[in-house]
């Protein structure tokens, strides 16, 4: 097999964007009964068949991943509809089995283009712990390679303790012991001071940064793996401030106290964003990722070119043939080591 055959560009950021109809209708029903007037949805109540998850993929994620040469997406559900802050722990245990069913029939259905990943039933106020179940089950069941980790299940109110907790540590625990990543992904904002992907997403991913920054996690987790998409939010822009930060608190570098366990993606949609994170961020932390089919659709008509085709950019930036190579596939494989167990048994 020659090298150009080997070669893959994997993306580490998608979403269940444009899942059936029926999935928001059974949500709708869900929601609705928790004022006690109906009885809720069961799971089963939900019937989507193979060939609607394609009628959504074919014209949508898979046709872009083709046209931009995109071999693989670690796919996981609709951020936006995680929706932790609506009702509680049980109505979340049960959206979030609905969700990660759907996104491991994709990977089921398409095994050489997607890789599931979950979404944990979060409720505010919930001991973290309380997610491990449903971790597991997704793990061992559906062969995830990763899962989502909400920093705020209030959804845009911040009630939820920082990372650092030790309330998430459950959580960590299992993701160490099954050597899977998560990638820090807030979802709807109920907070009208915050829009949800303009404002909360890019908040939260600065936030988590900095929680990281002010506590020692890695020292008590050091094979414990963090993905913060969107390009760290304002994290590379303002790079500096972080490392006067980490020393006025008496951190280590930045490299030596958060970038052994923690990357960013590269969902930045235009060219000097995406300069910037390459030249600020090292490329061994930086993972390929276009949340295509997302929150930016449109045009850009500066370019001609959807603002979220981020391999343009990533190859129009002038890095070297290594350090493309790892951010495009190598990077992913370390950091998501399921996925490349995947892979290997595929044989790419």
């Amino acid at each position: 097999m020659s090298d150009e055959e080997i070669a893959l560009i994997i993306d580490c950021h998608g979403h269940y964007t444009t899942a059936p109809a029926a999935l928001a209708a059974w949500r709708d029903r869900q929601i609705a009964a928790l004022d006690g007037s109906a009885a809720p949805p069961i799971r089963a109540d939900l019937r989507i068949s193979d060939d609607e998850l394609r009628e959504t993929l074919e014209p949508n994620q898979l046709r872009l991943m083709d046209e931009r040469g995109i071999d693989l997406t670690i796919f996981s559900p609709r951020a936006s509809f995680m929706a932790h802050h609506v009702g509680g722990f049980e109505t979340s245990a049960q959206w979030a089995a609905v969700c990660n069913e759907l996104c491991h029939r994709v990977s089921e259905l398409y095994p050489r283009r997607f890789a599931p990943a979950a979404m944990l039933p979060q409720s505010p106020g919930a001991d973290p712990a309380t997610c491990v179940p449903e971790l597991t089950r997704c793990v061992e069941e559906y062969g995830a390679v990763a899962l989502n980790l909400n920093p705020d299940p209030s959804g845009g109110h911040w009630t939820a303790p920082p990372l650092t907790d030790r309330s998430w540590y459950p959580v960590y625990e299992k993701m160490v012991e099954y050597d899977v990543p998560a990638m820090v992904h807030v979802s709807t904002s109920v907070n009208p001071a915050f829009h949800t992907t303009g404002a909360h997403y890019l908040n939260a991913d600065t936030t988590a940064f900095m929680q990281l920054v002010q506590g020692d996690l890695f020292a008590d987790f050091p094979a414990l793996r963090l993905v913060i998409p969107h390009g760290g939010g304002a994290v590379p822009y303002h790079w500096g401030r972080f490392r006067g930060l980490a020393a006025a608190l008496g951190k280590p570098s930045l490299e030596e106290h958060v970038l052994g366990n923690v990357y960013f993606d590269t969902c930045v949609y235009h060219q000097p964003g995406v300069n910037l994170l390459f030249e600020v961020v090292p490329a061994a932390n930086v993972l390929f990722a276009s949340e295509m089919v997302g929150a930016v659709r449109g045009v850009d008509p500066c370019t001609g070119h959807h603002f979220d085709d981020t391999r343009r950019y990533a190859e129009a930036a002038g890095l070297s043939e290594e350090d493309w190579a790892a951010i495009r596939e190598h990077n992913a494989r370390a950091v998501y080591p399921r996925l490349d167990a995947s892979l290997k048994r595929q044989g790419r």
